[in-house]
C-alpha cells in the first residue's frame, strides 16, 4: 500500500488548529511587542503555526514531507514577483526622495491643498492614478509615499493617511483593465473583462461615493497641526532641496512606462535609475552628504546611486519633520518585510498542501441556492484564504475554481462570481497583518496594519455592499433574468 492510499483528511476543527494558534500568537505579539510586531515576533509566530501545521499532517494525516515542501514552493513561486518588486519599491522611494521628487509634491501640496480637503484629495487622487497604474503597489510605493509625508506635516493621524491613500489605491486597482487581480477574476470566472468591470463599478461607485462623503466629512473634524506655519515649511523644505516642477517629469516618466505595459518590476528599476541620475545634478548639497568623495572624482557617480538604492542614508536637515523624510532605507530597508513574506508564504504552503483549506471550504461551499448565500460564501472563503493562504491571488484562483460549478448549478451568472472574488480577496488582502500586502503596504507607508485598519472605509464596504445588493436582488441575474423579477412575480401569484 503506497502513501497515497494511507493519506487521511483532515476534519474541521483539526484543520482550524493551526489558524487559530497564529491568531493567539499574533494578539499576544500585538500585546507584547505592538508597533515592532512585524519586525521578528510576527515570523516566529509564522514559523511556529507552520510547523506545528506541518508536524500534525506527517504524522496524523500521513502526508510525505515532500507534498509539503511542494506546496511551499508552489507558495513561493506565486509570490516570487512580489519580493522583486518590493525590493525596486525601496529603491525607488528612496531616490524619489533624494532626486527631490517627493519634496516637490510635498512642497507645492502645502501650499495648493487646504487641510480641510486633504484627505479627500488623498483618496480621489491615488484613486485616479491606480486607475491609470493599474497597480495599487505601484501607486502607494509612489504618490502615497508622498502623500503620506505631506500629511505628516500638517499633523494627520498615520491612521487616516494610510486609510485614505489605500481605500483610493485599491478602488482604482478594482476598476482598471490593468490591474492583475481584475484580469486573475475575470479569467478564472471565465467572463469577459470588461464585461467583468461593468458589473464590478455596480457595487463599487456606491462604495466610493460612500467613502469619499466620510474623508470629505472627517477632513473638517480630525485635529490638525493648527499650529504649522506652512510658510516656513515650505521654506525649509526649498532650503534643503531644489524645489522644481520639472522634477515632476519623472513621475510622468513613470506613467509613460505604465501606459507602454512594461513590467512593474522593469518600470519601477527604470524609474529609479532616472531618478538616481537626476539626483546627481538636481540636488547637489544632498549629494555631499551621501558621498564619501569629492566633487569630480568618478568614484562619486559610483558610490551615491549604490549607496542611495540599497541602503541606510541620513540626511541632516535641522528640521526634525524634514529629518524622517530625508532618511531613507533603499532597497535594503524592504529586508524585514521580505523575511515576513518568506514566513507567510511557509505558512500558506503548508495548510495548502495539508488540504486544511479544501477542509473549512468545503464547509463553507455546503448546501446553497439563494444569491445571498452564494455571494456571502463566497466572500466568506476568499477572506479565510487571506487568513490563512496570506496571498490575494491564491484567494481569488482557489474560491474561484471552487464555487464556479455551484453559481453554474444554480442557474447565476459567471459575473456575479467574478464580483464577488474581487468584492472581497481584493480589497481585505492588505487588512490582514501576515497577508503579504498588508505587510507590504504597512512596510511601505511606515504605518502599522493595526493603526490604518480602522480607516480602510472602502475595503470594509466593498464586500458589504456586495452583500447588501445579493440580498435585495439588485442586479443579480440568472442567466440574464433578474432575480427581482422572479421573486416579484412569484409573490404576485
Amino acid at each position: 500500500m503506497n502513501k497515497e492510499q494511507t493519506t487521511k483528511e483532515p476534519t474541521l476543527l483539526l484543520a482550524l488548529l493551526p489558524v487559530v494558534l497564529l491568531i493567539i500568537m499574533m494578539a499576544v505579539g500585538v500585546y507584547l511587542f505592538k508597533d515592532n510586531l512585524t519586525s521578528g515576533p510576527s515570523q516566529v509566530a509564522l514559523v511556529t503555526a507552520a510547523i506545528i501545521g506541518a508536524l500534525i499532517a506527517i504524522f496524523y494525516l500521513k502526508i510525505p514531507w515532500e507534498k509539503i515542501e511542494e506546496g511551499i514552493l508552489k507558495n513561493l513561486s506565486n509570490t516570487g514577483g512580489a519580493i522583486f518588486i518590493l525590493l525596486m519599491i525601496g529603491a525607488l522611494t528612496a531616490s524619489w526622495i533624494q532626486s527631490g521628487v517627493v519634496p516637490t509634491l510635498i512642497y507645492y501640496g502645502l501650499k495648493i491643498i487646504n487641510p480641510s480637503i486633504f484627505l479627500l484629495i488623498v483618496f480621489l487622487f491615488t484613486g485616479v492614478i491606480s486607475l491609470m497604474a493599474g497597480s495599487s503597489w505601484t501607486t502607494i510605493g509612489t504618490i502615497g509615499v508622498a502623500m503620506i509625508s505631506t500629511g505628516e506635516i500638517l499633523g494627520f493621524h498615520t491612521g487616516w493617511l494610510a486609510g485614505a491613500i489605500i481605500s483610493g489605491a485599491y478602488l482604482g486597482d478594482k476598476l482598471s483593465p490593468l490591474s492583475d487581480t481584475t484580469n486573475l477574476a475575470a479569467s478564472i470566472s471565465g467572463v469577459d473583462l470588461y464585461k467583468h468591470i461593468r458589473y464590478m463599478a455596480i457595487t463599487n461607485i456606491p462604495a466610493f461615493i460612500l467613502v469619499g462623503v466620510i474623508f470629505g466629512v472627517a477632513g473638517f473634524f480630525i485635529p490638525t497641526n493648527a499650529l504649522l506655519d506652512v510658510e516656513q515649511q515650505c521654506a525649509e523644505i526649498a532650503s534643503t532641496y531644489n524645489i522644481s516642477l520639472w522634477l515632476l517629469l519623472i513621475p510622468c516618466f513613470t506613467i509613460f512606462l505604465i501606459f507602454k505595459k512594461l513590467s512593474p518590476f522593469i518600470t519601477l528599476f527604470l524609474s529609479a535609475v532616472v531618478a538616481t541620475a537626476v539626483a546627481m545634478f538636481a540636488q547637489p548639497d544632498i549629494i555631499n552628504q551621501i558621498s564619501p568623495y569629492a566633487e569630480g572624482d568618478p568614484m562619486r557617480y559610483i558610490y551615491v546611486p549604490m549607496k542611495m538604492l540599497s541602503s541606510h542614508v541620513d540626511i541632516e536637515t535641522g528640521n526634525e519633520i524634514l529629518n524622517g523624510l530625508a532618511s531613507t532605507n533603499g532597497m535594503g530597508g524592504m529586508m524585514t518585510t521580505i523575511w515576513l513574506i518568506l514566513c507567510v508564504v511557509a505558512f500558506g504552503g503548508v495548510m495548502e498542501a495539508a488540504g486544511y483549506i479544501n477542509a473549512v471550504t468545503k464547509k463553507i461551499a455546503g448546501a446553497m441556492s439563494k444569491a445571498s448565500s452564494l455571494v456571502s460564501s463566497t466572500i466568506g472563503t476568499c477572506i479565510f484564504c487571506n487568513l490563512v493562504i496570506s496571498d490575494q491571488y491564491m484567494s481569488i484562483l482557489i474560491p474561484g475554481k471552487m464555487f464556479s460549478q455551484v453559481y453554474r448549478d444554480n442557474g447565476y451568472e459567471a459575473r456575479l462570481l467574478s464580483r464577488s472574488l474581487e468584492d472581497s480577496a481584493t480589497v481585505t488582502s492588505v487588512l490582514i497583518p501576515w497577508n503579504t500586502c498588508g505587510v507590504v503596504q504597512s512596510s511601505v507607508l511606515g504605518v502599522p496594519t493595526l493603526t490604518y485598519l480602522p480607516y480602510c472605509f472602502f475595503n470594509y464596504l466593498s464586500p458589504l455592499i456586495s452583500i447588501l445588493f445579493a440580498v435585495v436582488g439588485y442586479k443579480i441575474y440568472q442567466f440574464g433574468k433578474p432575480v427581482m423579477q422572479k421573486v416579484r412575480k412569484s409573490k404576485e401569484k
